[in-house]
Parts: structure tokens; C-alpha cells; sequence
């Protein structure tokens, strides 16, 4: 038995006392060292006395009972050796809590992206044992000030086995189809409900207040990111609320530096800088883009006709291609080019076809259809005219969200998602705080006298409005996983279906122009599906390659 161990509990102190404080640091390694014999066992303290509360900081507490007389807890790190165990001590291992609650339930896409692969942070000391507390230690601790600035080490998720980066691709692959599969059809359900609800309020029952409308549409978005943090706190209710709120906060401000600086990985001063200068200007350009195309569809509702407002608000599809070229360096694929056509072609024969008036709904609230043609044209050049720059500004704001409010390409379907709905809340805030200004100059000038609904008109436009909200949201988080203009195409399949709802509910049979129609948009949405696919599937390809040559060439 060394001597170490014939210590005895009357005279015992700790041992991080009894190093001198002006030497622990530097020489610390040293003393310990001697102290210890050589061992391979991996985890096993020879028995020290030690006085005072136990340490429990970053590792295992272990406890020591000697013939019932006196507790002794040595502090080890995580998976650092120790010395040989005393064979006459039974030692009982306590996991910390600490150590469970920051690294336990972690989602594996942000612990993957946070840190780099499996390491010990040995921080320059030797594997030996703390036997000191950190409580009772007069020298300040410098580690604690940066814990949380630094890579965690290891989560319970990991694994010592390395994945396949082909297999571990195409499993986010069919993970961010299946989620803007699931957003796609979220979207058209709430659009068909914001659409046949704003008709029956502005047609039906006669409030017909476009700016406020759009303000409450727009404004309602705010709700975004306190529902989705609420769903997401009761996936993860058995995380404490501060170390859930802690990595949610980490989470978004992590993504918003993606976004700024469109890199999966930013370091250095990149990662120091806070994000919230560039997501407030991005969100104040966004807002503006969005604001003014919203506010042409409801300028142009009293001016043209609902055929032309229909025809020409949707050709933001091809707006949203074209701007896509230059900003967001898409290539010129004559496939693409042919589906956005084909899906005009379809908008044209259902608005133009029929002498019935279609019902559509506008993508910042409000709808037209549902009366006679001649009561709702007042001056058709203008009401083109003002419809048609709403259409480019419409296709502009898709681009410019994608551009520069969207982690890059390579970040997981998940944290797209989170951040999607986020955003979508800073434009609702910015809608709420700061568009309410031209409410009051339109009331006192006459343009429009300020009103809230009353009655069956409140309750359907909250419906409206949630519907929109929802709708926004769906169609935010589905730009971020695939692209502008496939959502744009996939937002017109919402006037076949409000045909067909029409349908189901009136009784009156599709008009051979709304068949038709439908069946070309149907046919655009799949074409440009399958195109964008095949172009993705290329991209991967290439960088699955890329990566082989590049690793061929390190070795």
C-alpha cells in the first residue's frame, strides 16, 4: 500500500488546499503525479481524505465509504484514467446531473453541426483526477467564464463508429422531401381556406377594408415563432425550461450567422459577430418588397377584373424565375423554363375560359370572385398596370427571401424549419409595430375610415387571418428547403382546388376551362418537381465525387 493511502481521517485536508496556490496551475501535474501509481484501470481513485462539500463539476462523483466512519468523493473528468482501486474500499458512482442535462436528448443535426468529431479536451494537463472544489478553490475559475463557448465533447447520441457520408446525404435528402411534402399540402389546405373565407367577407358581408386587412394579415405572422416554440417545447418537456430556451437561443443565433455569412461553418470573427444588425435590415427590406406587392392586389381589386387579377398576379412564377437567375445564380434549364410556362398557359385558360368569375384568393389575404365581372372593373388599364407591378415585386420578394434570408444549402431540413417561421415572425412584427402608421393618415384623408368588424365578420375574418398566417408560414419553410419558383408553381395549384371546392359545396359542376387549366397546372408542378429533383440529385452527385477526389488527393 503506498503511503498515500495510509493517511488518516483525523489529520486529513484537501488536497487541492494543501498544493500551494501560486504553483497549482504550473505545477500541478507534477505533485499529482506523485502521489498516484500506474494503472490501466480506467476509472478508479486510490482514497483520499477529503473535507468539505463535494465536487461534482464535469464528470462523476464518487463516493467512498470506509467502514461507515467518513465519506470521501474524489472529482474525476469524463472518461479519464485514474489510479489503482484500494481493494478493502466499496466506492458507489453517481452520474452528475450537470453533465446529464447539457448533453442528454440533444437534437443530432445542431450537436453534429456544433462540434467537430469525438475529442477529449484535455486542455493541456495530464488525465489525473480533480480533487479540489471548485467552490472552495480562492483562484478564479477562468474555465467556467468560456464553457459554453467551447465544443461539447461528447453527447449520449454519439457514436465511435464513423457514418457513411453517402447514406448519411440521401437520408437528408428524403428527410427534406418529406418535410416540404408535408408543408406543401399545410399550405394549400390553409390558402383554400383563406380564400373562400375572404370572399365571404368582403362579397358577402361587405367589410371590405383593404389596408386593414392587410395589416392584420400580415401583422398575424407574428404568431409564428411562439406556436412553433411551443410545439417544439412540448417535444422536448423533459428538458428543464432554461436549458431548453438556452439552446433554442443558441440554435437561431447559430443560424443566423449561416445566413449572413451563407456558410454552414462560420469561424473566427465571423462567429463572434452578432447576427441581429443583418436580420433586422434583411427583415426591413423583405417586409418593404413583401408590404407593396400585397398592397397592389388590393389597390387592383377595385380597378380591374378578377380574370386579369387572377392572369397577372400569377405570373410572379415567372418573376420569381427570372429574378432567381441573377441573385441566386440559378441555371437556365429549358425544362424549368417550359414548366412555368405550361403553368401560366394553365392560370390564362381557367381565368380567361369561362364566363364564370373564378374565385382567388391573394397571398397577402384577401380574395376576388364571386360576383358579376362588370361590377367589380372600374378602370382595367390601371388596375393591370397596378397588378402587375405587385406581380414582379411578388416574385422579387420570394428571391430576395431565399437570397438572404435562408441558412445555405447542406443545413438540416429541421433548423431550416425553425428559422423559416422565425423570420416569418420578424416580418410580422415589423408589419405590427411599424405599418399601423398609414392606418390613421387613410382614415383622416378619407381614403379608407378605420373599422373593425363586428359580428359573424369578426369571427370570420380571425379565421381568415390564422388561415393566412398559417399558409405564410408553410410557404416561408417551403422556399427555404427547395426554391422560389417551385413554390410559386406549387401555390397555383390553390386556384384547382377552390374550383373544385366550389364544387363540393355549391354543387355546380367545373367548367371545362377550370379542367383543363387545372390539369396544365397540375402538369407544370410535376414537371418542374421532377426537373428540380434531377437537379439536385446532380448537384449531390458532384459533390459526393468532389469529396472522393479530394480525399484521394490528402492521402
Amino acid at each position: 500500500m503506498s503511503d498515500c493511502n495510509q493517511l488518516t481521517p483525523q489529520s486529513s485536508r484537501s488536497l487541492s488546499s494543501a498544493i500551494d496556490p501560486d504553483i497549482a496551475n504550473d505545477g500541478a501535474d507534477d505533485i499529482l503525479s506523485s502521489l498516484y501509481s500506474s494503472s490501466s484501470s480506467p476509472l478508479s481513485p486510490t482514497p483520499f481524505p477529503h473535507r468539505g462539500p463535494t465536487s461534482t463539476r464535469g464528470g462523476q462523483r464518487i463516493e467512498d465509504h470506509l467502514n461507515g466512519a467518513q465519506k470521501k468523493s474524489v472529482s474525476f473528468a469524463l472518461n479519464r484514467p485514474g489510479p489503482e482501486p484500494d481493494l478493502d474500499t466499496s466506492y458507489t458512482y453517481v452520474a452528475s446531473e450537470e453533465f446529464d442535462h447539457d448533453h442528454d436528448n440533444l437534437d443530432h443535426d445542431d450537436s453534429a453541426m456544433a462540434r467537430p468529431p469525438y475529442h477529449r479536451p484535455g486542455e493541456g494537463r495530464s488525465q489525473l483526477p480533480l480533487l479540489h472544489d471548485a467552490d472552495d478553490d480562492p483562484r478564479p475559475n477562468y474555465e467556467s467564464s468560456n464553457r459554453a463557448n467551447r465544443p461539447r465533447p461528447l453527447s449520449r447520441s454519439s457514436t465511435f463508429h464513423e457514418r457513411d457520408p453517402v447514406a448519411h446525404a440521401k437520408a437528408e435528402a428524403k428527410k427534406k422531401y418529406v418535410y416540404a411534402a408535408g408543408f406543401l399540402v399545410l399550405s394549400l389546405i390553409s390558402f383554400t381556406v383563406q380564400t373562400e373565407t375572404a370572399v365571404y367577407i368582403q362579397h358577402t358581408l361587405g367589410w371590405n377594408k383593404a389596408y386593414c386587412m392587410l395589416w392584420l394579415t400580415h401583422g398575424s405572422w407574428s404568431l409564428l415563432w411562439p406556436t412553433q416554440l411551443l410545439i417544439l417545447r412540448y417535444q422536448k418537456r423533459k428538458l428543464s425550461w432554461k436549458v431548453f430556451w438556452r439552446r433554442h437561443v443558441y440554435q437561431l443565433r447559430t443560424t443566423a450567422q449561416m445566413v449572413e455569412h451563407q456558410d454552414l461553418h462560420p469561424s473566427g470573427r465571423h462567429a463572434q459577430k452578432s447576427p441581429v444588425p443583418y436580420m433586422l435590415k434583411m427583415t426591413a427590406l423583405v417586409t418593404t418588397a413583401l408590404t407593396i406587392a400585397g398592397g397592389s392586389w388590393y389597390v387592383a381589386v377595385d380597378l380591374t377584373s378578377p380574370s386579369d387579377l387572377t392572369a397577372i398576379y400569377n405570373c410572379s412564377a415567372f418573376f420569381a424565375y427570372v429574378f432567381s437567375i441573377p441573385l441566386l445564380k440559378e441555371k437556365i434549364r429549358l425544362d424549368k423554363v417550359g414548366s412555368v410556362l405550361v403553368a401560366v398557359i394553365g392560370v390564362l385558360v381557367v381565368a380567361y375560359g369561362d364566363t364564370a368569375i373564378t374565385k382567388h384568393g391573394g397571398q397577402s389575404g384577401g380574395a376576388v370572385g364571386g360576383e358579376p365581372e362588370d361590377n367589380e372593373a372600374k378602370n382595367r388599364a390601371l388596375g393591370n398596370i397596378v397588378i402587375g407591378v405587385g406581380s414582379v415585386l411578388y416574385g422579387l420578394y420570394e428571391v430576395l427571401y431565399k437570397r438572404f434570408a435562408c441558412p445555405p444549402e447542406g443545413t438540416s431540413p429541421g433548423r431550416g424549419m425553425i428559422f423559416a417561421n422565425t423570420f416569418g415572425s420578424l416580418i410580422g412584427c415589423f408589419t405590427f409595430l411599424v405599418l399601423w402608421i398609414p392606418i390613421p393618415i387613410l382614415h383622416v384623408t378619407g381614403v379608407e375610415r378605420f373599422a373593425l368588424p363586428r359580428g359573424e365578420a369578426a369571427w370570420m375574418l380571425f379565421i381568415s387571418v390564422l388561415a393566412n398566417a398559417t399558409f405564410s408560414g408553410s410557404f416561408l419553410v417551403l422556399i427555404s428547403l427547395t426554391s422560389p419558383v417551385l413554390s410559386s408553381v406549387a401555390a397555383l395549384l390553390t386556384i384547382f382546388i377552390v374550383a373544385v371546392v366550389d364544387w363540393l359545396i355549391t354543387g355546380q359542376p367545373l367548367s371545362a376551362a377550370a379542367i383543363i387549366g387545372g390539369i396544365l397546372i397540375i402538369a407544370a408542378f410535376l414537371m418542374l418537381s421532377w426537373s428540380t429533383y434531377r437537379e439536385l440529385d446532380e448537384e449531390r452527385r458532384k459533390k459526393e465525387q468532389d469529396d472522393i477526389i479530394s480525399s484521394d488527393s490528402d492521402e
